[in-house]
């Protein structure tokens, strides 16, 4: 049974905290009252956003599995409160069987399902609140919990694709700058002494002096070096999440060469396949752009959207919004202006979006075909400029001496 924090005032208007046990919010309450205190704020106990206790994460494939599962309960029957119960007694994640305990409780405190699931935002995205919120709204609930389930293991499936592919190319990456690493900590500083005297000499090589003095600065503050380096990572994630910074990554996510269209089109594809899913199952089309902009995933996008959805409001075809935004590719513009001329506009977007996941498996493909031998060389170039920067002055020494 879930356990509440709460914060309560005596008769005699003495403040009091404790915690209690009660399936849900409402239960508190009336056990409050009845001990003649009146409730001043109740809340879930360890739900404070200063908790630094680990939580395992949930996976994709237990989430889907969760509300395939949900799905079929309430197909057959299951009322939604049973139905979160049952899922609940049955869950082997624990992380995943107390988010189902929290969100029964919310529920039985009157909130919606997908109210009670946004407040789990690191379980549930902003793609799976929009689509159940559609489906609360809509009342195709069951068929919407199926679809965000589906949209997961799709999503899934492609990050795992890309992780596969990028597998190698991250070996290669890792590996070489670690070689390159010790090369110019540890090896070059055992030459320090022979170029001290041959910089006594003479003239050392530029390139000499400049790996003299990397290897110095590596050494001396490489720690500190590591430490700013993850301390501006960190920096720029937390900016990142703001919305101006989002809107900044999300712009300059799309015009990065090589990496940019995969972005667009998987934004575009996930867009379209939103859109189509809720027309089908009834959505109005305003609304649907309204959520559809929202599950894009990218900000500028969904801004672009939105701004279409105030022109299709005052009459005109989608089609022709979008295409003005420029963000939409020409193919998929014209399928879509076909759609709406043959009034069947929601089946041909789930056929664009496949057209364009197909082509982002096409475009994963030559990308890593690309990065494999731009990282073997660059590797190599790094390596190659250690070895002659050691090289030139012994080089130069011998012709002196010739």
């Amino acid at each position: 049974m879930p356990e509440f924090a709460y914060t309560a005032r005596t008769a005699n208007g003495r403040d009091i905290t404790g915690l209690i046990s009660a399936e849900t919010k409402r239960d508190v309450l009336a056990m409050l009252t009845e001990r003649a205190l009146f409730p001043m704020s109740v809340e879930p106990a360890g739900g404070s956003k200063f908790s630094w206790t680990l939580q395992r994460p949930i996976k994709t494939e237990v989430l889907a599995g969760t509300l395939t599962q949900l799905s079929d309960l309430l197909e057959n029957g299951v009322p939604l409160m049973r139905a979160l119960e049952v899922l609940s007694e049955q869950a082997t994640h624990p992380r995943m069987q107390a988010v189902l305990d929290q969100i029964r409780s919310r529920v039985a405190d009157g909130q919606q399902l997908n109210d009670a699931m946004a407040a789990h935002p690191d379980v549930f995205n902003e793609l799976s609140i929009s689509i159940i919120r559609a489906g609360t709204e809509g009342a195709f609930l069951e068929q919407s919990l199926r679809q965000t389930a589906e949209f997961l293991e799709r999503q899934e499936e492609l990050r795992s694709r890309i992780r596969s592919a990028m597998a190698y190319p991250a070996f290669l990456a890792v590996a070489g700058g670690i070689v390159t690493l010790v090369l110019i900590v540890f090896f070059v500083p055992k030459f320090a002494e022979l170029f001290k005297q041959l910089e006594e000499a003479g003239t050392l090589p530029g390139a000499t002096v400049a790996l003299l003095w990397l290897s110095d600065t590596l050494g001396r503050f490489g720690v500190l070096i590591a430490a700013a380096l993850a301390g501006a990572v960190y920096g720029i994630r937390r900016w990142a999440r703001t919305t101006n910074g989002r809107r900044l990554v999300d712009r300059w996510k799309i015009r990065l060469p090589v990496f940019g269209p995969i972005f667009l089109n998987g934004a575009v594809s996930r867009f379209c396949r939103i859109l189509g899913t809720l027309m089908r199952n009834g959505v109005p089309l305003l609304k649907s752009l309204e959520i559809s902009s929202e599950s894009s995933g990218n900000v500028v996008l969904g801004t672009a959207i939105r701004e279409s959805a105030e022109n299709v409001s005052s009459g005109e075809s989608l089609s022709t919004p979008l295409a003005n935004c420029g963000l939409f590719p020409s193919n998929v513009m014209a399928m879509i202006a076909v759609a709406e001329e043959s009034n069947n506009l929601e089946v041909v977007l789930n056929n664009v979006a496949d057209v364009i996941d197909r082509k982002i498996s096409r475009q994963l493909d030559t990308m890593v075909r690309m990065i494999e031998p731009a990282l073997l060389m660059v590797m190599g170039s790094a390596v190659l400029f250690v070895i002659v920067a050691l090289l030139l002055p012994v080089f130069e020494m011998s012709t002196t001496m010739g």
